[in-house]
């Protein structure tokens, strides 16, 4: 997935949910759109370098969209996440168009946000042979002071509703399939986030015992001109359903 031209400056705020204040390189102060509905754990960090996006379309109400955002990685250099949420789709089709991801490469037919089971899922892949594989996405930006990388990174009562109409898909004889879009270069692997959400982790683990294929893909950025260019999955990392989260105790916040 390809960005175009960002511009960087510094974050001073998040807030009422949508807004983010940005100081560019230039001096400028802009009000930017944050497309991220989450609690932004962790990667709402004032005061860290971000890139934007900038639309010419006059029908905006803002021009600016926030895109990344740069954290310390503690050794001594950063890691960079995507805070844009409407782009982990963009991300995980490219690769599967790609053939990138091996588990789900073979299809004939790819097909955007199917309605199913009363729900809304991001993928439909349609095998000749083998039948229909229903595919949901979910980005991963969390990562706890442990090293960890966690989802979700609040309570998600829609994220459980997801994974319980997968696990009625495979009941039917199709594959479900739950795949982590990791969009922080710093994470390498995943677990469910129990201590945020108990529910969400103990309905993870048992649709996967039904059947549901539980994914993760880690990212890698390009850069092109000083500036982050593309933004690719390039690898599987491992998902560990046992890890029941990160000690309450240790949890910022």
């Amino acid at each position: 997935m390809n960005y175009p031209a960002l511009v960087p400056g510094v974050l001073l705020r998040r807030y009422k949910r949508f807004l983010a204040d940005i100081e560019l390189d230039d001096g400028r102060q802009v009000i930017a759109h944050c497309p991220n509905t989450g609690s932004m754990r962790a990667v709402n960090v004032p005061g860290c370098r971000v890139w934007l996006s900038e639309s010419t379309n006059p029908a905006r109400k803002l021009g600016w969209t926030w895109e990344l955002i740069e954290l310390p990685d503690g050794k001594g250099g950063v890691d960079l996440v995507s805070v844009h949420t409407g782009r982990a789709n963009a991300l995980v089709e490219a690769a599967l168009r790609g053939s990138l991801v091996p588990e789900l490469a073979g299809f004939s037919e790819l097909k955007r946000e199917v309605s199913v089971e009363g729900a809304r899922l991001d993928f439909r892949l349609r095998e000749a042979e083998a039948g229909d594989i229903y595919v949901e996405v979910k980005q991963v930006t969390l990562k706890e002071s442990d090293g960890h990388g966690y989802f979700p990174d609040s309570v998600s009562e829609r994220g459980r509703r997801h994974l319980e109409v997968l696990a009625e898909l495979v009941d039917q004889g199709h594959r479900g399939v739950l795949l982590f879009c990791v969009a922080h270069t710093g994470i390498e692997d995943v677990a469910p986030a129990a201590h945020l959400d108990p529910v969400y982790a103990r309905t993870l683990a048992a649709v996967a015992d039904r059947g549901v294929e539980v994914l993760a893909y880690g990212c890698r950025v390009t850069w092109e001109h000083g500036r982050p260019g593309a933004m690719m999955l390039d690898r599987r990392l491992p998902v560990d359903l046992e890890r029941r989260g990160f000690a309450a105790e240790m949890a910022p916040g």
